[in-house]
């Protein structure tokens, strides 16, 4: 037989790394993430301008470890009234056994008493810190932009920040309080196993511990990862189920109940059986657990025995040593319900705290300044943009609305009209050119005094769930009554919410539903009326109404617009015929500009679309 006998030579280099593996490297990103969500965690407990939620966390350590040095005295307090009264041993305490008894009873009073006071001390840091959070994560997605919204559900954003906040509770709670106290409790176990009896019951006990703890974190680990698909089926099967509930009239439209059923229950399925395998898996986590902590326990408790027999130990010694393990038993046998949370709580923690630091696209520049506006003169000066580096919307584009000019965007499906409307509220920025509000760069001013300036009425106008009043309200904080009835009487909507049982309470329902597609437009009209803009933005603002309702609904926009700059992007003609100027875009170039008549006369680009919809409107 031969045998491998090389040997690595003096000088000689060390064998390349086994590079890591995918599943280690997500192991490795993981921990590394978990760090770093403590860390974000860690000031929202310890803040520097708040010394009284720094007084609250000592407060609450103080009482933590009170009692724990009361929960560790009373096995001892145990045993000397069995003691007692078995007339053995010398007792710790003098008291006789009635008393022992009470002292006995006293102490878990206090025991419990001074964890419900740190608690107590604690609820105000931890709620402080979860409202913070909340606060915080609401801020910061309305301030990411709409290239990030549109590419996110509603559905699956809400859980995020649901799960999270949830996390940081759970996190608050039992990192703090469940397994710090845990630790500390083993600690001061077994230097009491060690000094009153020797090291082979510190040894029973820790060897028990060790392996608990290995097995728990192990079989956790595998948890964790059939809790995470769980979690994936749940959000999946959420954002299904709000889809389809936002979009109930489609629905409706289409007969699509059992189609939309079966698409929730296929991804109810799936969470089921995610479900069930961590069902398993948990009565697996159990029975190992109670397996270890049971093995332990009879070991150390058959050292005491022989201990009584042999005459070295008491019967109160042999009940003490019983109670230790079952006080050490009860906190391990949540060691791995916690880890698991712990874990999980990290997880969702991290989604959330990967969603704040999601950086915001738009942003003030820091020396940003309030727009000043002086007339409401808006240009634009080679305006090009793409929402694709690939596909350019818009190729060059300068025109310019003057103070008080009613100026139309017309053109065909796809020309770039609307992305005119969110380039000048700034929900994208140009990628080259300019555009500007009295000569100020719209990049260069606030956000907010830019918003503030300009008021849209869409296409479709969304209300909140609530009351009529509230919604025309939205448009500027703290409105009187009597401003909000009159800027509805200007939108000509003020007598049919006089003629609602409720009048202007009248709740108006999910994305207000209950009110027609003029009702709405009429309420979206009078809230931009309130907000009182000097620069008016409607993006085909009548479109999606019926000639008569449209031809109502023009009038009240006309009354909006006077006195203001008004940009009118459009898609049927007829509605933008008396505008001061008309713009025709075609594939993001600017093709013809001019007035309804003179572009008629002209008989180009504006010519075809004028006669094209005439034609489509006399069929």
């Amino acid at each position: 037989m031969s045998a491998d006998t090389t040997r690595a030579t003096p000088g000689a280099k060390a064998p390349p790394r086994t590079p890591m593996t995918e599943a280690e490297m997500a192991d490795a990103a993981e921990r590394q993430s978990n760090l770093l969500v403590l860390k974000k965690v860690a000031p929202y407990l310890w803040p520097k301008d708040m010394p009284w939620v720094k007084r609250r966390v000592v407060w609450a350590m103080l009482f933590l470890i009170v009692s724990k040095l009361i929960s560790v005295c009373i096995p001892i307090i145990y045993k000397d009234a069995v003691d007692a009264l078995a007339n053995e041993g010398v007792p710790f305490l003098a008291l006789g056994a009635i008393g022992l008894t009470i002292a006995y009873g006293v102490a878990r009073a206090m025991n419990v008493g001074f964890q419900q006071l740190r608690d107590a001390v604690f609820a105000r840091v931890g709620q402080r810190a979860l409202r913070m959070l909340a606060l915080e994560t609401f801020h910061h997605i309305h301030k990411l932009s709409m290239r990030y919204h549109i590419t996110r559900k509603t559905g699956g954003l809400s859980r995020i920040i649901e799960r999270g906040v949830k996390g940081v509770d759970f996190l608050l709670r039992f990192l703090l309080f469940s397994i710090g106290p845990l630790i500390l409790e083993l600690i001061l176990i077994g230097i009491i196993l060690t000094v009153l009896f020797d090291f082979w019951y510190l040894l029973v006990v820790a060897v028990t511990i060790g392996l608990y703890v290995w097995f728990t974190f192990a079989v956790t680990e595998w948890r964790v990862k059939l809790r995470r698909q769980m979690n994936d089926q749940d959000t999946d099967a959420n954002q299904k189920a709000i889809d389809s509930l936002l979009n109930y009239e489609t629905v409706k439209y289409f007969g699509a109940e059992n189609r939309e059923a079966q698409r929730y229950d296929t991804a109810m399925a799936g969470y089921e059986k995610a479900a069930i395998k961590t069902n398993y898996s948990l009565a697996f986590l159990n029975f190992g657990q109670s397996l270890l902590i049971t093995c332990g326990l009879v070991g150390v408790m058959i050292m005491a025995a022989i201990g009584v027999q042999n005459g070295s130990l008491t019967v109160g010694d042999f009940v003490m040593v019983n109670a230790y393990m079952v006080q050490i038993t009860v906190p391990l046998n949540f060691l791995g319900t916690v880890y698991r949370e712990i874990r999980q709580a990290l997880v969702d923690m991290g989604q959330m705290f990967t969603l704040l630091d999601q950086p915001a696209e738009i942003k003030d520049k820091p020396d940003a300044y309030d727009l000043k506006v002086d007339g409401g003169r808006v240009t634009l000066r080679d305006v090009q943009f793409g929402y694709d580096p690939d596909r350019q919307i818009l190729k060059g584009i300068s025109l310019e609305a003057a103070p008080g000019e009613m100026v139309a965007i017309v053109g065909s499906t796809g020309s770039g009209k609307s992305t005119i409307g969110r380039l000048l509220f700034r929900f994208y920025d140009v990628n080259g050119g300019a555009l500007l509000i009295d000569g100020q760069d719209v990049r260069d001013v606030t956000q907010d005094s830019l918003h503030k300036a300009i008021g849209v009425v869409p296409q479709d106008t969304v209300l909140f769930n609530d009351t009529i009043g509230y919604n025309i309200g939205y448009g500027r904080d703290n409105a009187t009554q009597a401003e909000i009835e009159a800027v509805a009487k200007a939108a000509q909507i003020h007598d049919f919410i006089q003629r609602l049982p409720n009048g202007y309470d009248t709740a108006v329902g999910e994305r207000g539903l209950k009110l027609s597609g003029g009702e709405k437009q009429r309420v979206g009209i009078a809230r931009t009326l309130l907000k009182d803009p000097p620069i008016l933005l409607l993006d085909e603002a009548t479109s999606a109404l019926d000639s008569e309702t449209e031809h109502e609904i023009q009038d009240a926009l006309r009354q909006a617009g006077k006195g203001r700059t008004v940009l009118t992007i459009a898609h049927r003609l007829s509605t933008v015929a008396e505008a001061d100027r008309i713009v025709v875009l075609e594939q993001g170039e600017i093709v013809e500009q001019g007035g309804h008549d003179d572009l008629l006369a002209r008989n180009g680009r504006y010519a075809q679309l004028w006669q094209r919809q005439q034609s489509e409107d006399a069929v």
